[in-house]
């Protein structure tokens, strides 16, 4: 008489729970490791459940602009309108953004940093990011008091913003609280603020603090327009976590930075599987992309590094004041 196994098949699991469990791997395992296990995990890693959250911060920075918003709109495309988490750095081009918009019924966290938005295209998609309570717009540099108004007006439930600066784009030029202004009129609820080698002046951080009563963390590290006095902020608001305007480089976020890193430690992905469905993961169809990419016209070849974009840029920042 046969013996019955007392545990299925991992095969033999629904793709919905095969998702979820997916979720726990990589970036790079999920996109080139479970497709090649087999047929059905495959199918499984396409669903909605793997890309619930998307993060592809730390390599997108070598990406080209339009391989990268092929991959960003794969990606998004999977998640069948369940994105919660979006991060990637440095799109470009006003259809990304727009796609994304198009996708964020959901989204919750929006990280786009040195990313090549404008005050016009912010205006567009703001109205769509209702569901927004994190949002990183660090590094982009085409955008102003204008943008961050129209994202107060329309994210209601936000309550942590990144709009840290690089001190290159910053350095010689005038203070100005224009952003401070649109930030304390229209986002209230905030409780994380970053605002690192920001332009703003003391008399801006004040408004801040005077418009957002649930403020726990400021972030104003280089900001040397900035004299809080401390006696004063640990008197009046003490519940406020202040950082700055001095750079302490052994800061660590003690648990406010909770994004990690997804795609673990590999700086490369083979773009095989990128490129074409995952339906049929077992045929090897590059070919079909011949001329569409450089060098050998395999996505496979390119590689990607890991770059923060300013891990190394101490060298060139200016000395404190």
């Amino acid at each position: 008489m046969e013996e019955t196994c007392e545990f299925r098949s991992w095969d033999e699991l629904i793709p919905d729970a095969l998702g979820v469990i997916f979720t726990n791997l990589s970036l790079q395992e999920r996109v080139t490791v479970i497709p090649r296990v087999c047929k059905s995990w495959a199918n499984a890693v396409t669903g909605p459940y793997c890309w619930q959250e998307i993060d592809i911060k730390d390599w997108s920075n070598r990406c080209q602009p339009d391989q990268l918003d092929k991959l960003v709109e794969m990606l998004i495309t999977r998640s069948c309108g369940s994105l919660r988490k979006l991060s990637v750095s440095g799109l470009q081009t006003e259809r990304i953004f727009t796609f994304i918009a198009d996708n964020a019924c959901s989204l919750q966290t929006l990280r786009l940093p040195r990313s090549s938005m404008s005050d016009s295209i912010v205006e567009q998609i703001a109205g769509r990011l209702s569901m927004i309570s994190f949002l990183d717009v660090s590094y982009c540099i085409k955008i102003g008091p204008y943008a961050l108004e129209m994202i107060g007006k329309n994210c209601k439930i936000l309550e942590r913003l990144c709009r840290n600066m690089h001190p290159l784009d910053t350095a010689g030029k005038p203070f100005q609280d224009d952003e401070a202004y649109a930030i304390a009129s229209t986002m209230p609820k905030l409780k994380h603020l970053e605002i690192a080698y920001h332009l703003v002046s003391t008399l801006g951080v004040l408004q801040i603090l005077a418009n957002c009563p649930n403020l726990e963390f400021l972030d104003q590290r280089g900001c040397w327009g900035v004299g809080l006095d401390n006696m004063f902020v640990k008197q009046k608001f003490p519940k406020l976590t202040v950082l700055g305007p001095f750079v302490n480089d052994t800061y660590e976020s003690d648990g406010w930075d909770d994004f990690s890193d997804v795609s673990d430690s590999s700086e490369y992905l083979p773009w095989d599987f990128l490129a074409g469905g995952m339906g049929e993961y077992y045929v090897d169809d590059s070919d079909s992309y011949d001329g569409m990419w450089d060098d050998e016209g395999r996505l496979d070849e390119l590689q990607f590094g890991f770059y923060e974009g300013i891990e190394d840029a101490g060298m060139y920042w200016p000395p404190s004041p």
